[in-house]
């Protein structure tokens, strides 16, 4: 490959990447999606390419479709809840993020609902809504009828829930709960912990079988309320814990020395503590890990 075309290829791999981790939830697995694509720009005939950007766009989808569809098998095997790898967005990684839309396109809440979907449900959804596709547009990548393809983004959208509570919180208010939920906990005031969960709060916990973790979602503002005194009094003995944008909200981030224990992202409703996805499972924690360590 020239350096030339290397360079335009460059051009295209953030906008790549966002695509394949909005389609496959991992960052590690977009990443490498995204250097296959990069081979086969490489190899390809320019001159039968009259649109690049379509051309990679197409590409990276139909690797993802592949992907995904023995990553479900897998999934089917892991051990407690399978949770999208975390991303820090603050530093532009999947794009800008200016509005409550498209934070909310990139959020772990958003990503847990795509795992609904089947691979080209998925496909369709992203394309549509995450990078403002048509459905002639989408028809071409996909190599589906248009007819087809407004089919299966209306069952998309049925099954993602059109009924989702979304946008309610504002960036400064997410943080502001994101912070008192941590001063409560590190400074054991129970009463304050309490107050920051909703009344259906659930916690959910990926470690994956490689490290303790919950196996099941932890329901109830009373189960997670008594899961988190029990972790206070336990976990927070020699961790470091700081507020970081992860998926477009506040998160937390635990630390050991340089070693990162967890990801913890939020989503607030009616300014409580609605849901928390706490990533655990190391293999999962490696490229939000490296992104964190360039931040320092």
């Amino acid at each position: 490959m020239t350096t030339a075309t290397a360079d335009e290829f460059e051009t295209h791999r953030p906008r790549l990447f966002g695509l394949a981790y909005r389609m496959l939830g991992s960052a590690e697995e977009a990443e490498d999606t995204v250097q296959d694509a990069y081979l086969r720009f490489s190899g390809a005939d320019r001159g039968a390419i009259e649109y690049p950007s379509a051309w990679l766009a197409k590409v990276v989808t139909n690797l993802c479709l592949t992907r995904l569809t023995s990553a479900r098998a897998r999934r089917e095997q892991y051990v407690g809840p399978w949770l999208p790898e975390p991303v820090v967005t603050s530093d532009g990684t999947l794009g800008p993020l200016e509005s409550a839309e498209q934070r909310d396109a990139v959020s772990m809440a958003m990503l847990v609902l795509l795992e609904r979907l089947t691979p080209t449900e998925r496909a369709v959804y992203v394309l549509r809504e995450a990078f403002a596709y048509g459905h002639r547009e989408i028809a071409e990548a996909l190599e589906l009828t248009e007819a087809n393809c407004r089919q299966l983004y209306r069952r998309a959208v049925q099954r993602v829930g059109e009924s989702r509570s979304r946008f309610e919180s504002t960036p400064e208010r997410q943080e502001e709960l994101v912070r008192s939920f941590l001063t409560a906990a590190r400074e054991g005031d129970l009463g304050a912990l309490e107050k920051t969960l909703a009344a259906d709060v659930t916690w959910w916990s990926d470690g994956g079988g490689k490290v303790t973790a919950a196996r099941r979602p932890i329901e109830g503002r009373e189960k997670v309320f008594r899961f988190l005194a029990g972790a206070a009094r336990t976990f927070l003995v020699g961790v470091d814990f700081s507020v970081v944008e992860i998926n477009g909200s506040a998160a937390l981030a635990a630390w050991t020395g340089d070693t990162l224990l967890s990801v913890v992202a939020f989503e607030v409703r009616d300014g409580l503590v609605a849901d928390a996805w706490a990533v655990v499972n190391p293999d999962k924690l490696e490229y939000v890990r490296r992104q964190l360590t360039r931040a320092t």
